[in-house]
């Protein structure tokens, strides 16, 4: 008898269950695979049974527990299954913790066992030892690149547009009295070169003509610095009428002036025409975009700003306009330095640069110089959230940083629940560089809301926490506390050791806060809402920095907010927003509104109530708010949303302002209220910088050194922390060995451990981003370097493994877990990756969604690598036409076949 299935099989066709001639019953299915899980023949438990066996289990993953129905099979089958049961159990958990009704309690104990699955999982996959199939936890590829990188150095800075058409024309921003200094520092010392506009004479102030006035000085003074202009155009223009979108004709080309540096150059500018700067951050427009305006007070000699085209919502006084970088969440608190940098404290969901984050939203200190170009950006590297409410910059430079992280922050430091938030303080010094940081939580959440250097040179946090913090005792639901922190070094080259010296916690039975805080010489002072009211607390510390409560005040029913708390002449000075039209203040300058008022409140040093004290209201007929302030030469600086609409929607147009007031009298001296974009600005936070606006604001030149690099340290360009880790080991199987992080390595440095730890099967190299278009090597801004791994020639390469929760350097270099290896020859062992995600979270219903389908994903190539595991599944597959001679023999088969079938 002649088989049509076995001529159809080698052109893949299919017999399918034709009956064979004679009646003569097929003969039964040899089986060279045990019967998997998934078979239709095998019972799936219920939902409901697999996770109460998940729950209750020792082991997702059990080798043991797993049957094979073929003896003298492979053990990886056995392996397999194991691995498909545990990802089941771990897709069952994700399933049912979204499911309706299920109780908190449940909830919790999902979270749990589906974290310590994962865990599980990742563990048997790389301990297992499949003998046939290699199978990664990962991805699988041929060479990986970190999406983290370093900056070079840039030798090239390109300002803000500072001219609009033709730039052999003269331009407003270079007309009147244009005095500055360009000093140049090199190994051979300073070389000042005094720049006066007033020396071209009647030649026209063009954008050209004045670069050339200028580089004739620089090159008559034999240095290398030049300027130079660039066209930069923005993007169309269009209008949306309806649903129709209409594009504008285009706008005159806007010009840049260009610095145009030398590694062996510094360049620093300085001018006499100054005035004291307001810097304020908002967030504008329905997109969420935050952005840096720059604000020129009345007084001093610096000229007036003038109205740059494509500015939206401008208002006299406004030097500037600068958009954040994208990733920027919000920012709430700000700070100038003593040589005028500006220091954010910001929320980002993704890093400036396209630096990756450990986990969903981290904290960033972002330095901007005095034009608004970000500088240096130190990420604080939570592995699952973060956020910062507080900044301090101290008289040395140091510059603290307080709020709450949720998750691993630190290598080793245990943490009563990692699904609530903790107090953090992070101090750094003038440069950026981290020199301590310290995590402080209460068993239930609690977060740092305020942060204050004092001048023992210690270190002041408050807050608030929902039970007792470490050393103190709870009074009731949310407390206010304050703690001290001091830190010393072995010697000057070693590593700073902080501790927590006090602590005091205070309040009442019911919910009380600290929103602000002060020190000023040795007493500190505390402002909040206690049970509904608006309380100032007064603390002296003792020699050892912990502090004593002498003195309260309580102002009254809140009705609002506090914002913030300052001493200035002697005096407590307070902030906030009120719809009490009563605060218990002597005498009120100015009279409430009637809606929600700011307030500014000044009272005497020891709080207790005098005829002195003042209050003053701000407002207009609908609500007013505030957001931030500062004072500063004895006035107060406060912004926020100016008079909305009492219940306004959040699409009515919301207004912004910045007001200057004399807290003694209540006189208002300097305001502004301007629009943002789409009609919407929310100011965020303000700092205050003297002699910060400058004749130099019109040519979009900072004052002081003008920054060209940042450091090189990885611990400082990304969100890696000393100590964070990954695992190397190689493909053809060995002992996985620890890539630590060092607070100095470099990428340099990091490519020699990763080639040590992969035993020479893995080179990996330095490479800079490739140049944009039009861009040439010697006028290219700094460009990102980064990491490039790919397997030695005839090597079989390595596999990447993430670091423990809390520390994994992986995810903080953007390098997915996984195999890196050559791609794989006939014959030899195939590669299966699971790419299954580090970020794997049941926290939110996006997360849950995703997690299911990574899992589901996983579950499929394990199929896959069962289906790899079949006799001759490896063979090639007979593809193409078939030679003539096959061709004839076939013809005469089908001939045959019909004749005895008739």
């Amino acid at each position: 008898m002649i088989n049509n299935s076995y001529l159809l099989g080698l052109y893949g066709g299919s017999a399918g269950n034709t009956a064979t001639t004679g009646g003569q019953a097929a003969a039964p299915r040899v089986r060279t695979q045990p019967t998997p899980p998934w078979e239709a023949s095998a019972k799936a438990p219920k939902p409901d049974v697999a996770v109460r066996a998940a729950l209750s289990a020792r082991q997702l993953v059990n080798p043991d527990a797993s049957r094979s129905d073929l003896p003298g099979a492979s053990p990886d089958y056995r392996k397999l299954f194991a691995l498909y049961q545990g990802l089941t159990s771990l897709t069952a958990l994700a399933t049912r913790i979204d499911a309706k009704g299920i109780t908190q309690g449940e909830v919790t104990r999902i979270r749990e066992r589906f974290a310590s699955g994962v865990a599980e999982v990742g563990d048997f996959v790389r301990t297992a030892g499949f003998e046939d199939i290699r199978m990664v936890h990962g991805v699988s590829s041929t060479s990986a690149k970190t999406s983290a990188g370093v900056a070079r150095d840039a030798t090239r800075i390109v300002t803000r547009p500072i001219h609009e058409g033709d730039p052999a024309l003269s331009a407003p921003a270079l007309e009147g009295p244009v005095v500055f200094d360009i000093t140049i520092g090199s190994v051979a010392g300073n070389v000042t070169v005094p720049i006066d506009l007033a020396g071209m004479g009647a030649q026209t102030r063009s954008l050209d003509n004045v670069i050339s006035f200028v580089n004739t000085k620089l090159s008559d003074a034999g240095v290398a610095t030049r300027l130079g202009r660039e066209q930069v155009n923005g993007a169309p223009r269009t209008i949306q009428l309806g649903t129709k979108t209409i594009t504008l004709p285009t706008a005159a080309d806007k010009w840049a002036l260009v610095l145009q540096g030398s590694s062996a150059e510094t360049v620093r500018f300085a001018t006499t025409q100054t005035s004291d700067a307001v810097y304020v951050v908002q967030a504008s427009g329905t997109a969420g975009g935050n952005e840096l305006l720059k604000f020129q007070s009345d007084g001093g000699t610096a000229p007036e700003p003038l109205q740059p085209s494509g500015q939206t919502g401008w208002v006299a006084g406004r030097a500037s306009q600068t958009a954040l970088p994208k990733g920027v969440e919000t920012v709430r608190a700000s700070a100038v330095a003593a040589d005028g940098s500006l220091w954010l404290v910001a929320d980002i969901e993704a890093a400036p640069g396209s630096q990756p984050l450990k986990g969903e939203r981290d904290v960033a200190l972002m330095k901007l110089d005095p034009t608004g170009r970000v500088v240096a950006t130190r990420m604080l590297g939570a592995s699952d959230t973060a956020s910062g409410y507080a900044i301090s910059i101290a008289a040395d430079g140091r510059v603290a940083v307080a709020g709450s992280v949720t998750g691993e922050l630190e290598p080793g430091v245990r943490i009563a629940d990692a699904s609530l938030s903790d107090s953090f303080v992070t101090v750094f010094d003038g440069a950026g560089e981290e020199l301590w940081t310290q995590r402080r939580g209460a068993r239930a959440a609690d977060e740092a809301t305020a942060v204050s250097f004092g001048a023992d040179g210690r270190v002041y946090v408050a807050g608030r926490a929902r039970s007792a913090m470490p050393g103190a005792s709870g009074l009731g639901a949310w407390d206010g506390y304050l703690q001290g922190f001091s830190a010393t070094q072995a010697h000057s080259l070693a590593p700073f050791k902080a501790a927590a010296v006090s602590v005091s916690q205070f309040g009442t039975s019911g919910d009380d806060s600290i929103r602000a805080m002060t020190v000023e010489g040795s007493s500190i002072y505390t402002a909040g809402v206690e049970s509904g009211r608006v309380v100032v607390r007064r603390f002296t510390p003792d020699a050892n920095g912990a502090p004593t409560l002498s003195a309260t005040r309580d102002l009254g029913a809140a009705s609002g907010d506090v914002t913030g708390i300052a001493v200035s002449g002697g005096r407590v000075v307070l902030t906030g927003t009120t719809r009490n039209q009563a605060l218990d203040v002597a005498t009120v300058t100015n009279a409430h509104s009637g809606s929600s008022d700011a307030y500014v409140a000044s009272l005497g040093a020891d709080l207790s109530p005098a005829a002195g004290d003042r209050l003053t209201y701000i407002g207009g007929a609908g609500d007013s708010s505030v957001a931030d302030m500062k004072v500063h030469g004895g006035k107060v600086w406060i912004t926020g949303l100016a008079d909305r609409a009492v219940g306004a929607a959040k699409d009515v147009p919301r207004e912004g302002y910045l007001t200057r007031l004399d807290p003694l009298t209540g006189a208002v001296e300097w305001t502004r209220t301007w629009p943002g974009a789409d009609q919407q600005a929310s100011p965020l936070s303000l700092a205050v910088a003297s002699g910060g606006a400058s004749v130099l604001d019109r040519l979009g030149l900072p004052q002081g050194l003008v920054s060209m690099g940042d450091s090189k340290a990885l611990t400082a360009a990304t969100a890696l922390r000393p100590g964070d880790r990954f695992y190397v080991s190689s493909a053809e199987g060995s002992r996985p060995r620890a890539v630590s992080i060092a607070a100095d390595d470099t990428l340099q440095t990091l490519a020699r451990k990763i080639e040590q730890a992969s035993s020479g099967q893995l080179r990996v190299t330095v490479v800079t981003d490739p140049l944009k278009a039009g861009e040439v090597e010697a006028l290219s801004s700094a460009r990102m370097q980064r990491l490039s791994i790919a397997p030695r020639e005839g090597r079989a390469g390595a596999i990447l493994t993430a670091g423990e929760a809390g520390r994994d350097a992986l995810a903080a270099l953007g390098l997915s877990p996984g195999i890196v290896a050559p791609k794989a020859a006939a014959g030899e062992i195939k590669t299966f990756a699971m790419a299954l995600p580090e970020t794997l979270s049941l926290t939110g219903k996006d997360q849950i969604r995703s997690t299911v389908e990574a899992l589901r994903a996983a579950v499929r190539v394990v199929r896959d690598a069962y289906k790899s595991l079949a006799p001759g599944a490896s063979r090639p597959p007979v593809t193409g036409p078939a030679p003539a001679y096959m061709t004839a023999q076939l013809a005469n088969y089908q001939a045959a076949l019909s004749r005895l079938t008739g």
